[in-house]
């Protein structure tokens, strides 16, 4: 994954947007800074495949040893997939979380909200901004 071409939300998630047609599919994931800002992963409750999500509403939540942490949909749309792996090995978040630890895909309902995300310069500046 080119994690230049991706978008981000201010809370940290990830977006990869692929464009079918008319129609746009959204694999949304959770950032390495955020994995680590969270530390020690215990357990991810996943959204359910066919749920109607709305941007910045959380829609499956991350727990860490320290805290339970909402997880919000960057965009608008209906779950289509879950990554089914991840509950079994939420190492994948911390080894992998721009490829094999993606979190759900949504098909996006409003396309303009994708105007309301981070270029992954900006989303960087934000991270350089928190860190400090």
């Amino acid at each position: 994954m080119n994690l230049e071409e991706l978008l981000f939300s201010k809370t940290h998630e990830w977006v990869a947007v692929e464009a079918s047609g008319d129609e746009s599919v959204a694999t949304i994931g959770i950032s390495a800074f955020a994995v680590e800002a969270l530390t020690d992963l215990v357990f991810i409750e996943l959204p359910e495949v066919g749920r109607q999500v709305e941007a910045q509403q959380p829609f499956c939540e991350v727990e860490s040893v320290k805290a339970v942490s909402d997880i919000y949909a960057p965009v608008d749309g209906e779950v289509v997939a879950v990554n089914e792996q991840l509950p079994d090995n939420l190492e994948l978040l911390s080894s992998d979380p721009y490829g094999a630890g993606w979190i759900a895909k949504i098909r996006v309902s409003n396309p303009a909200g994708l105007n309301d995300l981070l270029n992954h310069s900006a989303y960087q500046q934000q991270c350089d901004q928190e860190a400090h």
